[in-house]
């Protein structure tokens, strides 16, 4: 008992408590206002703030990959057979991800080498469209700025995060009001169970074979086998896709802790403005695989928009797209700069400094 309480103690801090208390009042006060996904946006931006200002916040890692496996199920149990045998339709537009991916590395690598000056290790890393952790790793390893890694792909995320609601609602005219799910009373209890036991077990079954994004991709796994096998019929309960959001959200804004004003001028505006390149390239692609009939001009933008996996999933949720189609694209971009950024980096002769 005094060990439990003591792990306890260790996880909720006073600095913890503060960021949480942070969070609730930001998801108060987007609600009161009538504003958008309160629970994404508001711990998201009253954070920002707070940790722009100097505040002391700080996150609780734990809890926050324990929301994202929610969103795992939520993606898996959307993988039903009908989706399966959707696939082949999805080869259209699915082959467009790697020449996507490359027009992002030949633009955004000279970008942040040649005109924002930093080392080539760091620019590399920076333009990659992959997962935050997963790209500062491998840049710390090819020997770049792990510092400027973390705010540019920080950046990357927020500032997705932020413009693509806007983007569904003005420019493609989705209000973002979808259900996100059944509330947790009308669903059967054992299907409760057997997520619950789906999220943490696919999680740590993940990390245990060393799977990237494993608190993601574990989970959607695991549902996504019993989705198919008719074992699941639902998502998860809409109480814990919004306590995904809050923590998610809550994440991205105290990540922002500790920057400088020299880091703001310096790298997260070279963050921002990469954004505004990559806005340009999804738009691009988007309307190609649009005008050649490979998807809905919401799909299509949603499947490449190079977001996070987890805030992508929660955007095509409420605005009521094709998760199924999104997911599969998100998923091939995130294998292919995880498998292949590594790779191309050692062809470009980008080593450890610690070597």
């Amino acid at each position: 008992m005094r060990q439990e309480t003591s792990a306890l103690s260790r996880l909720i801090t006073p600095r913890r408590a503060g960021t949480v208390a942070l969070a609730a009042a930001g998801t108060a006060i987007f609600a009161a206002l009538g504003l958008p996904l309160p629970f994404l946006f508001g711990p998201m931006f009253a954070c920002l703030f707070a940790a722009l200002l100097g505040a002391p916040l700080q996150g609780i890692k734990p809890v926050s990959e324990g929301a994202r496996t929610i969103l795992g199920v939520a993606v898996g149990a959307t993988i039903t057979p009908e989706v399966m045998h959707q696939i082949p339709q999805m080869a259209g537009s699915v082959a467009f991800v790697p020449i996507y991916i490359a027009v992002i590395g030949l633009v955004g690598v000279p970008y942040f080498h040649k005109v924002c000056g930093f080392d080539l290790a760091t620019s590399y890393f920076a333009a990659m469209p992959g997962g935050l952790q997963d790209m500062i790793l491998f840049g710390k390893e090819a020997g770049g700025d792990v510092r400027a890694l973390s705010l540019i792909h920080a950046t990357r995320v927020l500032v997705i995060v932020t413009i693509v609601p806007a983007v569904l609602i003005w420019i493609f005219d989705r209000p973002l009001v979808q259900p996100i799910g059944a509330p947790a009373s009308e669903l059967p209890l054992t299907e409760l169970a057997i997520m619950a036991a789906a999220a943490i077990g696919g999680w740590k079954l993940a990390q245990r074979i060393g799977l990237f994004g494993a608190a993601i991709l574990g989970p959607m796994i695991v549902t996504a086998a019993l989705s198919l096998t008719g074992i699941i019929e639902h998502r998860p309960p809409r109480e814990a896709i919004l306590g995904a959001q809050f923590f998610i959200g809550m994440g991205i804004g105290a990540g922002y802790v500790g920057v400088t004003l020299s880091e703001l001028r310096r790298i997260v505006l070279a963050g921002m403005v990469f954004v505004v390149i990559l806005a340009f390239l999804t738009f691009g692609v988007t309307e190609i695989v649009v005008l050649l009939g490979l998807a809905s001009p919401v799909e299509g933008f949603l499947s490449f928009a190079p977001g996070g996996q987890a805030e992508m999933t929660v955007l095509a949720i409420v605005a009521g797209a094709d998760l199924g189609f999104i997911v599969v694209h998100h998923l091939l971009r995130l294998v292919l700069v995880i498998l292949g950024a590594p790779i191309f980096a050692a062809a470009m002769g980008l080593r450890s400094r610690e070597r």
